[in-house]
């Protein structure tokens, strides 16, 4: 479960440091204090990665984790957000998310043939978006043959 976190506060790292960009308002150490109490409350531990993250972003990121992958109270169920993280650690490849979002896709409910979906559909997709992009098909071509506007 700790592999998980790491790889979900590594994805949440960016988007976090764009917005302290955009912010001049940095994490105290209360806020930095309460996001290591709540990831031990949530986690069961605190990773020794966690040391490793910055203090300013950590807040920001776990807050982001816990809202979107953690909860269930989102439009997409768990199952499926990890089915989704799956697909795109496949293609990235990150081998930390592959081992972490299968993990979790299997505590979801995911089957084998689920999994393995997944990853072919990301696969499926690579592949086409390779022969799109390489052959330089026109895009409103293709949008009126496939049935758009």
């Amino acid at each position: 479960m700790f592999a998980f976190l790491a790889v979900r506060l590594s994805r949440a790292v960016v988007l976090s440091s764009l917005a302290m960009l955009a912010t001049p308002l940095l994490a105290n150490a209360d806020d930095y204090d309460a996001t290591l109490k709540d990831i031990q409350s949530t986690m069961g531990g605190v990773p020794s990665f966690i040391k490793q993250f910055p203090k300013a972003g950590l807040p920001g990121a776990w807050a982001e984790v816990k809202a979107i992958e953690l909860s269930d109270k989102t439009a997409l169920p768990p199952k499926v957000k990890s089915l989704i993280s799956l697909a795109v650690a496949a293609q990235i490849p990150c081998s930390y998310c592959i081992w972490s979002d299968t993990q979790d896709a299997k505590r979801a409910g995911a089957t084998d043939e689920e999994i393995q979906e997944a990853v072919a559909m990301a696969a499926l997709t690579r592949h086409w978006s390779t022969i799109f992009n390489g052959m330089q098909v026109d895009f409103e071509q293709f949008k009126k043959e496939m049935g758009g506007q």
